[in-house]
C-alpha cells in the first residue's frame, strides 16, 4: 500500500516530534480541501485536474477547481516545519465536501502526489488510515462536525484570505499568554474563504499568494515567536 511505501522511503528523512506539554499550540484548519472520490473503470481515484480531465467536462466543471493537490503542498510545509517538529502544531482538513479530517502529528506525508492520492482514496472510503508498524495509530481520521467541538474552549480564532484586514507581521496573531490559537486558511487556487469559525480575516500580502507560501510564513512567524530553531 502507499502509505507503508512512503514511510519505508522516508526512513532516511530525519523527523522526530516532540512530545509537548506546553498550552501553546498552532492549530491550522486546511478549508476547502478539494479532495473528492470518483470510480474508474471500477478503481477508486483522487479526484484531480491532470488525470481526470474528460470526466470533469462531462460534468461540466472546471478543472481548475478540482486541485487537490494543493493540500498536499501545504501539508508537506507544514510538515516539514521546526514548528510541527518541535510539537507545537495540530492541523484540521475541511474539505469542500464537507469531511472534516485529523491529521496525526506522528504522520508522514507523502513527497509525492502518487503516493498522497491512495492514502486520501482509503482515509474517504474507509473513515481513516492506520499505521501498518503500529495499527493502534490512526495517522489520519474522518471526524464528526462541527469543527468547533475539536477546539480549544475560548481560544483565539483567526482566518488568512487576501481579502482580509492588512497585516504586515504574522507574529501579531500569535497569543501573548501561553495558550493555543486557531488560524483558518483555503486550500484552493481561486475563490474567497468562507468559514464561519471566526470574523476576524487577516491578509498577510499586497499580492494573493500561494497556499504553501502562507503556510510557511505562519509556521516561520510562530516558530520565531516561541523560539524555537
Amino acid at each position: 500500500m502507499a502509505d507503508i511505501e512512503e514511510v519505508n522511503l522516508d526512513r532516511g528523512r530525519f523527523k522526530v516530534v516532540t512530545k509537548n506539554t506546553s498550552k501553546k499550540r498552532l492549530i491550522v484548519v486546511l478549508e476547502g480541501a478539494q479532495l473528492e472520490v470518483v470510480k474508474v473503470n471500477d478503481k477508486f481515484e483522487l479526484l484531480n485536474c491532470d488525470d481526470h480531465v474528460d470526466i470533469l467536462r462531462q460534468s461540466q466543471r472546471d478543472p481548475a477547481t478540482v486541485r487537490p493537490d494543493i493540500t498536499l503542498q501545504t501539508l508537506t510545509m507544514l510538515y516539514d516545519s521546526p514548528l510541527h517538529r518541535a510539537g507545537y502544531l495540530q492541523v484540521f482538513v475541511h474539505t469542500e465536501k464537507d469531511v472534516l479530517i485529523e491529521v496525526n502529528q506522528e504522520t508522514l506525508i507523502p513527497r509525492t502526489f502518487k503516493g498522497f492520492a491512495p492514502l486520501i482514496v482509503k482515509l474517504l472510503n474507509e473513515g481513516e488510515v492506520r499505521s501498518k508498524e503500529d495499527p493502534s495509530l490512526k495517522l489520519l481520521s474522518v471526524i464528526k462536525n462541527p469543527i468547533s467541538d475539536h477546539l480549544p474552549v475560548g481560544c483565539k480564532r483567526y482566518a488568512l484570505s487576501a481579502a482580509g484586514k492588512p497585516l504586515k507581521n504574522l507574529r501579531d496573531l500569535v497569543p501573548k499568554e501561553e495558550e493555543p490559537v486557531v488560524i483558518v486558511m483555503g486550500t484552493y487556487a481561486f475563490g474567497n474563504l468562507t468559514t464561519d469559525l471566526t470574523e476576524e480575516f487577516f491578509s498577510v500580502s499586497s499580492y494573493p499568494l500561494a497556499a504553501n507560501d502562507v503556510c510557511s510564513r505562519l509556521a516561520t512567524a510562530f516558530a520565531d515567536a516561541w523560539g524555537v530553531f
